[in-house]
């Protein structure tokens, strides 16, 4: 069991192989690259676009790049069989080099999950707990958007997590990601509240 696991390839691996590829064609966007990925699977739609959150992009970026996220869990709460991108995020061109970047940043998350990584507690992905798992993951992808200084890092991150459990429908992984959005929902509302209760002090 050691031994597969220490095989066992790049979670990276796919992404940067696909977008290297199609960045040489000039043909890298959201939706060409989560097609190539296997568009069907929420799970790489997840992971792909909780990277997107983690791009380095300006102040308030995550508005737009959380956007492809919230749509994604959203349509997992509806039940749909495969992910549905609008043509205008599916139009959005990518950049290869921030995207590498990213990924080797991810890279201390991502080696510890490819040692740990194993098919077990399949029966979180079973149809009838899909939409009750959409709508977890939408409530921390949705903490995205909220206007809260360097809150988007931990949510991203727990999204990832999560969607790397779906790939490789690692029922605890799943949780643990879980888990780590909750604390990241948690977080975000007491920093909300604390900063409604200071504003409030300073008008009375």
């Amino acid at each position: 069991m050691q031994g597969e696991r220490r095989r066992r390839p790049s979670l990276s691996l796919p992404i940067l192989r696909t977008s290297r590829g199609q960045h040489r064609d000039g043909t890298l966007t959201l939706g060409n690259l989560l097609s190539a990925l296997g568009e069907t699977s929420f799970g790489w739609a997840i992971v792909l676009f909780s990277l997107l959150t983690l791009l380095p992009l300006p102040p308030g970026s995550s508005l737009i790049t959380g956007l492809p996220v919230l749509v994604t869990t959203f349509q997992m709460v509806l039940g749909f069989p495969h992910v549905k991108l609008p043509k205008r995020l599916a139009r959005l061109s990518l950049d290869h080099t921030k995207l590498r970047r990213t990924m080797a940043r991810m890279r201390p998350v991502t080696r510890r999950l490819e040692r740990m990584l194993v098919q077990r507690y399949e029966a979180l992905f079973a149809a009838r707990h899909e939409r009750a798992l959409g709508l977890a993951l939408f409530v921390i992808a949705f903490t995205l958007f909220l206007p809260v200084p360097l809150s988007g890092w931990f949510p991203a991150i727990a999204l990832f997590i999560a969607g790397v459990g779906i790939v490789e429908r690692d029922g605890l992984v799943v949780i643990f990601g879980l888990l780590m959005g909750l604390a990241a929902v948690l977080l975000t509302a007491a920093i909300l509240v604390s900063i409604a209760i200071s504003t409030n002090a300073l008008m009375v």
